[in-house]
């Protein structure tokens, strides 16, 4: 007898309005440590309890409501509530909940998958992308580059190509190798990081690294010619590969000028260093196509993703591998002496396939180009007319603005006062999640999300930077 036919399909689970928060929050505060989180600070506030969520909007514990203008964190991009990514779930549990990939073997929803990402993976001047390593979050991801990189000038007889250039306040993950490849200070402050052999140089910000006077377009080939210093400063025969983020997303939204990308293509191509596109939070219909190197216009070796292929319900991350650095890895490299226990994981990629399956049913990634995108462009960009704000600009469905005491001075808030953190908490009592990031506030919403409902997303907006002003003018903040 087939006792599948026994088992009940899966139901929505009856939501409770009200929990007993402040029992949460102690248990909380008793054994879970949080990740970027000053623990101590957070048991005297309590965490913010997160209970259910639907569409573009989740509940916290008090029933308050609240549009996540985050997409979770950045990878939420199909929406809450997607029933049939819980039922890929869950007829792959039944059938399959997990196997290795090691010891040549393999498992049908990891190869579904994988052919499915070769299939999406755009060819842009000639380089393919054939193959997929998979793991389990953008870190990892990023580690395996690490490793991959290194493996593939070893095999090229080139063993000294070590050093990996990135960029400063950009974000790779935080695990050794992932946070050393990042920018921030802050990580890089603990733990004795950067690991040897990973340097950095100057992020493409117009904004802070822009001379006075100079236009975007000459701004973006200066930027990317960091690049070029830094390479001959070590010695192209030291460097072995260029990482870098499309548009950088935890350092804030930075959106680099349409010369940039171009000129870092010329750099790589000339001194022949692999170029790593890392595309957790850009691909998948965020910047408005499945790989963001597409939108730019360059050719990468290697592409590191994670997120939004399974819209975060369930962890999945992997990396792209072009077919300049996987022949050589498969036809000269023998045992490739690196993997993770979930590197395939069958859950993990049948709710990836299905949740790729919807994007493309949906035609997410082109509504956001043709569509949503414009839009949010359109009305975000009206909100360089409030006081407190300059340089509101989009991209895809990221979007970002800095917050300003006097725009016509370009004269920013002190530091310490923490103005980004006060809108921040603006935004979260008047139900919005908006994300700061020193003093430039930065979304990254479902790329679901209707007219309707940014014209929503951005009243709310307006709301919270009139609440922000009124509170520092209150305070003797503003003139």
């Amino acid at each position: 007898m087939n006792t599948s036919t026994l088992i009940a399909p899966p139901v929505l689970v009856q939501r409770a309005e009200k929990h007993d928060t402040k029992a949460i929050q102690a248990l909380d505060s008793a054994h879970f440590l949080h990740p970027f989180t000053d623990h101590g600070d957070l048991a005297t506030r309590g965490a913010r309890v997160i209970t259910h969520a639907d569409d573009i909007y989740v509940w916290d514990s008090e029933g308050q409501k609240i549009l996540d203008g985050m997409s979770g964190l950045w990878c939420v991009n199909a929406g809450y509530g997607r029933k049939e990514l819980a039922d890929a779930a869950y007829r792959q549990m039944m059938t399959l909940p997990f196997y290795n990939s090691f010891f040549q073997t393999t498992n049908v929803p990891a190869v579904q998958l994988a052919t499915k990402l070769a299939q999406l993976a755009p060819q842009v001047g000639g380089r393919r992308f054939e193959h997929v390593f998979f793991s389990s979050s953008g870190s990892e991801s990023n580690d395996t580059n690490v490793r991959m990189a290194r493996r593939y000038w070893d095999l090229m007889g080139q063993p000294q190509r070590k050093v990996i250039i990135s960029r400063h306040n950009a974000y790779h993950g935080s695990t050794m190798a992932g946070a050393s490849l990042g920018g921030m200070s802050g990580m890089h402050a603990q733990g004795d990081l950067p690991i040897p052999n990973i340097v950095h140089i100057e992020q493409p910000y117009f904004f802070e690294n822009a001379n006075p006077g100079e236009s975007r377009a000459d701004f973006g080939i200066r930027a990317a010619r960091w690049l070029e210093e830094k390479i001959l400063e070590i010695g192209p025969e030291k460097v072995a590969a260029f990482i870098a983020e499309p548009v950088q997303g935890a350092g804030g939204v930075i959106i680099p000028p349409e010369t940039y990308w171009p000129e870092i293509q010329r750099i790589v191509d000339q001194y022949g260093i692999l170029l790593i596109s890392d595309e957790v939070i850009c691909a998948f219909g965020r910047l408005g196509h499945w790989f963001a190197y597409e939108k730019f216009g360059y050719r990468p070796d290697m592409v590191t993703f994670a997120k939004g292929v399974t819209s975060g319900y369930i962890p999945l991350g992997g990396v792209m591998v072009g077919d300049r650095v996987a022949r050589v890895l498969i036809d000269k490299g023998g045992e490739f002496n690196h993997g993770y226990t979930y590197s395939g994981h069958p859950v993990a990629c049948a709710v990836a396939l299905a949740n790729l399956e919807l994007m493309e049913r949906e035609g997410l990634p082109q509504r956001v180009r043709e569509d949503t995108g414009p839009y949010l462009a359109e009305r975000f960009a009206e909100l360089n007319r409030h006081p407190l704000v300059t340089e509101a600009e989009t991209c895809g469905f990221v979007a970002g603005l800095v917050l300003v005491k006097d725009k016509a001075r370009r004269e920013m808030f002190d530091p310490g006062l923490a103005v980004g953190m006060i809108c921040r908490g603006h935004c979260f009592r008047n139900g919005l999640i908006m994300r700061a990031v020193g003093d430039r506030m930065i979304i990254a919403p479902p790329l679901t999300m209707s007219r309707a409902q940014i014209d929503e997303m951005m009243a709310l907006i307006v709301r919270c930077l009139d609440a922000t002003m009124a509170e520092l003018a209150s305070s003797g903040l503003l003139a």
